[in-house]
């Protein structure tokens, strides 16, 4: 069976794309990194990926907005070739400000009046680990309802919809220590309603989450490794490889 294809694409001022790579690399795809640039002169080179990314970082230095310009070049020129690529089975993962980038290309729940990714509520940047409550069945990306813990960094994770509910397929949520979904902080580290830590669209196939599965593939990548004893791997690195399994 052929090797899964997964893309990263980035930006000027992203900042995740190794380790983003490494994931997918780990996860068994073979994967390429390409600037947004090149997609946009030719974007039927889509066509010979089955999984596309979007990592974190601050693209375009978020001059107007998190993620805001990239969701307008990719809506403004890569409309077509993304829905393209989502009709035949193609999946979409969104990470922090590609998470943001998917909400305001209107890839997820669209900023047109429907939802939007907001300053945490707490007025200043986050970074720390958060535990999260993924939901079983309703993406690839997510086969079981194990907690999970992966670490946030981020100035703008607060979503926020116009009539306060959900805007879409709630499939991952902080949660406190007892493993309920939260919105107090630290668990919920922007002020996210309803505990949102990562939503799917309705088939399932366009994933975005504000917290960092890459900066969890390896055990060693937890700050409590010898104190709770190294697990065979790190728990982010189970998204990924759910998605690579999905589209052998």
């Amino acid at each position: 069976m052929a090797t899964p294809r997964a893309l990263v694409l980035r930006a000027p001022g992203t900042n995740c794309n190794e380790e983003t790579a490494a994931a997918w690399e780990l996860a068994g795809a073979a994967v390429e990194t390409r600037r947004l640039g090149e997609i946009l002169e030719q974007p039927s080179t889509l066509d010979a990926y089955q999984i596309l990314t979007f990592p974190g970082g601050f693209s375009y230095g978020d001059d107007l907005g998190a993620g805001r310009i990239f969701a307008t070049r990719l809506g403004t020129t890569l409309k077509d070739a993304l829905h393209r690529f989502h009709d035949r089975g193609g999946l979409l993962l969104g990470i922090c400000n590609g998470f943001q980038i998917l909400v305001k290309a209107g890839l997820l729940p669209g900023e047109g009046g429907v939802a939007s990714l907001a300053h945490n509520a707490s007025g200043r940047f986050e970074s720390r680990w958060v535990k999260l409550l993924p939901t079983k069945g309703v993406t690839p990306f997510l086969t079981d309802d194990e907690p999970i813990e992966l670490p946030v960094a981020h100035g703008e994770g607060n979503y926020v919809t116009a009539n306060g509910t959900s805007g879409g397929n709630v499939v991952l949520k902080y949660v406190d220590a007892k493993n309920s979904p939260t919105e107090q902080y630290p668990a919920n580290p922007n002020g996210s309603k309803h505990a949102i830590a990562g939503l799917c669209d309705a088939t399932g196939r366009i994933f975005g989450l504000m917290p960092h599965p890459e900066r969890h593939v390896s055990p060693f990548h937890h700050p409590r490794w010898t104190r709770d004893g190294a697990k065979p791997e790190g728990d982010g690195l189970r998204i990924f490889r759910n998605a690579v399994a999905a589209v052998r």
